[in-house]
């Protein structure tokens, strides 16, 4: 483990990750290494921030645009591909590696496994809850039947929120809810560092209100548009493509769309902001 070190640079959306990974991985030479769970997908650039073409040649990222939205993709699977790359740059010499992103169970599971429950995707849940007051228990039950036949002939599933959360960890890490017991933390070999980056709330939200204004300006409604034949997919039930969805299904006008965008990821930064104040191991830094 001696010399080698992963650093995580986290933070809630827009407090400014994307141009200070980028400086370190300059100043220790190298590679960023991408944690963010919708980043990953190379038909979602826009609604997912990810960096600019100029940004992306200063150095070489990893897991931007790596896997279509049509391709299941999981925690596991991220820990996995994620552990193999950070071992094969370690042995081509990399004493330190720089990781960014703003996915807390993406980087909970990184740097300690999946065998431990996982816990709650808060996102993913207010959309599971949402089917369950729109459709009723019912077609929940059905994909989790699908998902993990175990857990839907052992849990009360006229329950409706034991089905949201046993749903809900299936789909966010891409194994059956039965499957997770409670076990001894994995342990990696290499040290690692966190560096959480925040902003005074204000101005934090100030950021997030400017960049949804960028987006629509960079085409967001066209890029939505673009997804609507994979709508239905976990990777598009998130803020930014939901509410253009909303939009184009000619429920809400732009202005509201924007509105709730705004809204809805001030909401997503707060929660993120909250998951990590559990975590006394990250090193909070001021912008």
């Amino acid at each position: 483990m001696k010399n080698r070190r992963l650093i995580i640079i986290l933070g809630p959306t827009a407090v400014g990750k994307t141009d200070y990974s980028i400086r370190e991985a300059l100043k220790y030479g190298s590679p960023v290494i991408s944690c963010d769970s919708r980043q990953i997908y190379r038909e979602m650039s826009i609604g997912t921030a990810v960096p600019s073409e100029a940004c992306l040649s200063q150095v070489r990222h990893y897991f931007i645009h790596s896997h279509s939205v049509q391709e299941p993709y999981s925690a596991g699977r991220y820990e996995m591909e994620a552990l193999a790359l950070i071992e094969r740059l370690f042995s081509e010499g990399h004493e330190t590696l720089i990781m960014a992103g703003g996915s807390g169970f993406y980087i909970d599971a990184l740097c300690h496994g999946l065998d431990d429950f996982p816990p709650a995707d808060e996102e993913l849940r207010a959309s599971l809850s949402a089917r369950l007051r729109n459709e009723g228990v019912e077609s929940l039950r059905m994909d989790l039947k699908r998902l993990d036949p175990e857990s839907y002939a052992a849990i009360d599933i006229a329950n409706g929120q034991r089905v949201v959360r046993a749903l809900e960890v299936c789909l966010m890490t891409g194994r059956p809810f039965s499957s997770f017991k409670t076990s001894s933390e994995k342990k990696r070999g290499f040290a690692i560092e966190k560096v959480g980056l925040i902003r005074p709330r204000d101005i934090l939200y100030d950021r997030i209100n400017a960049r949804v204004l960028s987006m629509m300006d960079e085409g967001l409604v066209d890029e939505v548009r673009s997804l609507l034949p994979f709508r239905h997919l976990p990777a598009l039930q998130t803020v930014g493509y939901r509410e253009i969805f909303q939009y184009l299904d000619g429920d809400i006008s732009l202005d509201r769309a924007v509105e709730l965008i705004r809204r809805n990821t001030r909401h997503y930064a707060k929660r993120q902001i909250s998951y990590w104040g559990r975590d006394k191991s990250i090193r909070w830094q001021e912008m």
